[in-house]
């Protein structure tokens, strides 16, 4: 008991009604909350504003006085607010009756019954506050020698007088006094500091009625911070309409004195012709404005306002719990939309810059609140100029957000950056944000998975179309509208800046055909026009257009042939400087490339002429053989390379090109550093060579570093297109080229070439270019086949002592039989090894010698390759069974004594006719009329040579040239062979192969020799068989 009065002696009372009755004194912490509410109604001098006062202090109290009646124990005295605050309270109340009538009332209204209420529980509750009053001074002034039953008399009556308090407050409705908002108690024991005591005055207050409350729960809807921001600035009830209960905006007062909202009453009396307080019928519905009133509510706005912006920074300062920063946050989004003064004083309290922070938060629902936020901030100009001055990388943040899988995060962030696109500040910040513009581009496209997102994202691209910047980034990520918009439409300056965008951009292949079929018609007119800084843009922008094939065709609907051909030949005809050479040789050589319809038809000038014509071609060479940019020489000679491929134009070609002495010219291109210009050089001589190749092989022996540097010089370890095309030359030049095949073999260019072919067939060298892992190997495939086709140049000039020499020594034979197998996956370079085989085997004949002659012979040279030559070539001095003397793969190419004969055998069952065909003329030159014939097939017999040979019919039984060939081995089969009539009756008995012999007598293809040499197999398969020629002609 003596514990609950030391509780009660905690205020001095005398010294809180002084500071209650000035209010100017400087409170201390523990009775700040209610000193300042009294200070402000003592300030006011109006009473209703008191009666609120009091009823809000009072409903701490009244949670403490029903806890207290329903315990029985004496310790429950002790509430769970402070009895500290509960003797405020009474003390306060006390004041009410000595200050009643020195207080100002308000303008006076009609009073009604809640009034008189409200007034009779005041006086009657004041009395009771004064016995109460009285008691507790008895306590507070006891003689500690006094007797035990003198202060339990005292406490039971004080107990008495706050049951009856309490009974009194429990049966008056908080209704009657317009307090819709009743505190539980639990929230009640901080106070708040003054905001003079520091930024974060309330900082304090704020964490306790979080802490009483216990509030976590962030899915729960919570006004607590606008609660305690009227606790500090409470409205007053005449700013409240008696017809909507809210506090008005608009104040006008009626013929009966009573003050409404405007709207309110208008509504009212268009169907009412009375007062709605007093039920008195009104003469006149005309009303006045309450300007005074309308000012205050003004003013009070103002302070409330601003109290919840201080509770609310100080609430996102403290940020203790989730669920209290996104009170906050909502509490700052609310009053952002009421009014434009409070986001200005959001921005200069740093509360703006503050939120900012916040986007790095982990979870997702502040992150969402948090860009709502800060798009209702930024709608002024000065928010933005914050958040693009924060330190917090903000944009960052909110692109990454954008791409989120969560629907609400993403909206509230393509939001945000919608209204900050607004601003011109942000348009190239937003435009050089990494992946801004790609996410927005594919939000916009991305309409039937979330339409919000797109609309947001459409507009948002519309606004940083203002930058030119922007519209480029937009063209490089694939949307080209806003380009091309401005393209078409705007000044000749803007032209110039998107037209040289769309050059310099990479369109894929889709963009360049919407490119072409909307700006084409455009360009093109840049091209005609005046201005040589527009036409050369457009020039640039053409070419990337032109080089996807399917464009051509628009593009010469359009006129480019014309346009670009004015662009050359007028000036090069008039000696005038070409100002775009390249770009216009580009763009034709893309469209000849293209083989667009009736583009090499296609007039190109008044005159008639065409770009087959001789006055076109012959103009092109001139500019060739002329001092050209290498880049513009290059595009020159792609022009000429497609004219080249054209049937009816080769002639025209040839002819210019002889004419002015341009195979030079074309031949020192090989040696260009520009690859490109080297790379289509080659190419044109490629296509040259079979009509001018010697002259092409003179040009290229004449020329400085040639022909070696077009196999030696070049990295080993990366195979590139110029390599590839370089050593594909030097093959198809006519191999009776002796000067040009003698330079080579001087130069060592052979080992080079057999350890490249080595390297390649082990896969220790790839494919440098050609875009890819399939142009890799295309490119490597296509340098094994010129390495190769060089070799079968030399095979083919064995005449020449020095490359039999070198065949022999190299061991040809053994290289061209491991290319049958290992061929790298190339068909091609199959067919050249055994092309390869034939030629080195047509020379076997006359390398052959008798025993005798052959044990005199020198020890034999070492070979390239590491083929064990020891065990069968040298054990006997063994007669060649073809050609009748001692033969091996390093002194005579035998194909027998080589081991190629057997591997040539197994191509004849490759898909490709022309491997086949080389194969089989290979194998022809064992039955030639300078061998042996009969032990050729007899040899040829053993290994099994007749039925591949048979088997090539059956499958290539249409291909003329294999037909023949394969029939005129089965002819000297059954002409030479010991075992005639097995062979004839196998063909006999196969119906494929009577079919195909029968089918090739009745074609009578190939001039004849196809019918004669299939006749002849029926004839003995006939005679043999001794079958009529009628059962044969079935």
């Amino acid at each position: 008991m003596v514990r609950t009065i030391t509780i009660f002696e905690e205020v001095n009372p005398r010294g809180l009604r002084n500071l209650l009755s000035t209010g100017r004194a400087r409170p201390s912490s523990t009775n700040l909350l209610h000193i300042d509410w009294f200070g402000r109604i003592c300030d006011r001098n109006l009473v209703l504003q008191r009666e609120r006062w009091l009823l809000k202090s009072w409903s701490f109290f009244s949670g403490s006085v029903k806890f207290f009646m329903n315990s029985t124990n004496s310790k429950i005295i002790k509430p769970r607010v402070p009895f500290s605050i509960i003797r405020e309270a009474i003390i306060a109340a006390s004041d009410y009756t000595e200050q009643q009538n020195s207080m100002e009332v308000v303008e006076p209204q009609t009073q009604d019954s809640s009034s008189q209420g409200r007034t009779d529980f005041l006086l009657s509750f004041s009395t009771k506050v004064e016995i109460a009053k009285e008691l507790v001074a008895r306590c507070s002034s006891r003689d500690q020698s006094a007797p035990g039953n003198e202060l339990q008399s005292t406490i039971r009556q004080l107990e008495e007088v706050i049951k009856s308090m309490a009974e009194d407050f429990s049966n008056v409705s908080l209704s009657d006094f317009e307090i819709n908002y009743p505190l539980d108690t639990s929230q009640s024991d901080v106070e708040p500091q003054s905001a003079s005591q520091g930024e974060n005055g309330y900082e304090s207050f704020v964490k306790g009625m979080y802490d009483r409350m216990g509030r976590n729960d962030i899915e729960e809807d919570s006004n607590v911070l606008p609660r305690l921001a009227d606790i500090l600035q409470p409205a007053y009830q005449g700013f409240l309409c008696p017809l909507t209960k809210k506090i008005m905006d608009d104040p006008v007062t009626i013929e009966t004195g009573i003050t409404y909202e405007k709207e309110a009453i208008l509504e009212w009396f268009s169907n009412n012709v009375v007062c709605p307080t007093t039920r008195m019928e009104i003469r006149s519905v005309g009303f006045s404005s309450n300007l005074a009133l309308k000012h205050s509510i003004k003013e009070w706005k103002d302070r409330n306002e601003a109290t919840r912006i201080r509770i609310a920074r100080s609430a996102l300062s403290l940020a203790d719990s989730e669920a209290m920063l996104l009170d906050a946050i909502k509490e700052l989004q609310v009053l952002s939309q009421l009014r434009r003064c409070n986001r200005e004083h959001m921005h200069n309290a740093g509360i703006t810059e503050q939120v900012t922070h916040f986007l790095q938060h982990e979870s997702t629902n502040v992150r969402c609140e948090v860009m709502q936020l800060l798009r209702l901030l930024v709608e002024d100009e000065a928010g933005k100029v914050i958040v693009a001055n924060t330190r917090v990388r903000a944009l960052t943040r909110t692109i990454k957000m954008i791409s989120s899988y969560n629907s609400s995060e993403r909206h509230a962030a393509v939001s945000f950056l919608l209204e900050l696109s607004k601003s011109e500040m942000f348009l190239d910040r937003i435009g050089g944000t990494p992946g801004g513009i790609l996410i927005l581009i594919t939000m916009k496209y991305n309409k039937e998975a979330d339409p919000f997102s797109a609309a947001k994202a459409e507009e948002t691209l519309k606004n940083l179309e203002k930058s030119p910047m922007n519209i480029r980034y937009m063209a490089e990520n694939g949307f080209v509208e806003p380009l091309l918009n401005h393209l078409n439409d705007d000044s000749e300056e803007v032209q110039m800046e998107m037209v040289s965008y769309l050059g310099g951009i990479l369109l894929e292949d889709e963009m360049k055909t919407y490119v072409a079929e909307r700006a084409s018609a455009t360009l093109i007119q840049m091209i005609n026009g005046g201005n040589t800084s527009i036409r050369r843009e457009a020039l640039r922008a053409l070419v990337q257009i032109s080089a996807h094939p399917p464009n051509c065709k628009i593009l010469v609907a359009a006129g480019i042939m014309q346009a670009v051909v004015e662009e050359i030949l007028p000036r090069r005809i008039n000696s005038e400087p070409l100002d775009s050479p390249e770009e216009a040789a580009a763009i034709l050589a893309n469209m000849l490339e293209s083989d667009a319809e009736g583009s090499s038809e296609m007039k190109l000038s008044e005159t008639g002429h065409t770009v087959v014509s001789h006055y076109f071609i012959y103009s092109i060479a001139q500019l060739i053989k002329s001092s050209m940019p290498e880049k513009a020489s290059a595009n020159l000679v792609r022009i000429l390379l497609s004219l080249a491929k054209l049937p009816y134009a080769m002639a025209t070609v040839l002819s210019v090109v002889m004419e002015i002495g341009a195979i030079p010219t074309i031949v020192e291109f090989l040696n260009s550093e520009l690859e490109e210009l080297a790379v289509v050089a080659a190419k044109l001589l490629i296509v040259l060579s079979p009509h001018v190749g010697h002259a092409i092989a003179n040009g290229v022996c004449k020329t400085i570093g040639q022909p070696e540097g077009l196999i030696v010089g070049y990295s080993a370890q990366r195979i590139t297109e110029r390599q590839a095309v370089s050593a594909n030359l030097l093959a198809k030049l006519p191999p009776q080229s002796t000067p040009l095949n003698l330079v080579l073999l001087l130069q060592d260019t052979v080992p080079v070439i057999l350890a490249r072919i080595e390297e390649l067939q082990r896969g220790e060298v790839r494919g440098g270019g050609g875009g890819g892992g399939g142009g890799s190997g295309r490119i490597t495939g296509h340098y094994l086949e010129g390495l190769v086709g060089i070799l079968v140049k030399f095979a083919g000039s064995l005449f020449v002592q020095e490359i039999l020499k070198l065949a022999l020594s190299r061991n040809l034979t053994s290289v061209f039989a491991d290319l049958l197998v290992r061929a790298g996956g190339s068909s091609e370079v199959q067919r050249l090894a055994a092309v390869g085989l034939g030629k080195l085997s047509s020379q076997s004949v006359y390398l052959s010698k008798p025993p005798a002659e052959a044990r005199r012979r020198s020890t034999r040279p070492v070979t390239f390759f590491s083929k064990s030559t020891s065990s069968k070539e040298e054990k006997s001095a063994s007669i060649c069974p073809a050609h009748r003397g001692v033969c091996s793969a390093t002194t005579t190419f035998c194909l027998l004594e080589s081991g190629a004969a057997e591997r040539l055998l197994v191509c004849l069952e490759n898909e490709d006719s022309k491997v086949v065909e080389a194969a089989l003329s290979a194998i022809s030159t064992l039955l030639e009329e300078s061998v042996d014939v009969e032990g050729s097939v007899r040899a040829l017999s053993q290994l099994g040579a007749v039925r591949s040979v048979l088997g090539v019919l059956k499958v290539h039984g249409r291909e003329e040239r294999v037909v023949q060939r394969a029939l005129w081995l089965v002819d000297m089969f059954l002409e030479k062979g010991k075992e005639k009539e097995k062979l004839s009756e196998e063909i006999y008995n196969d119906k494929l192969l009577r079919t195909v012999l029968v089918s090739v007598f009745n074609r009578g293809d190939g001039g004849g020799d196809s019918k004669r040499m299939a006749e002849n197999i029926l004839r003995h398969i006939n005679k043999i068989l001794s079958y009529s020629s009628n059962n044969l002609g079935m």
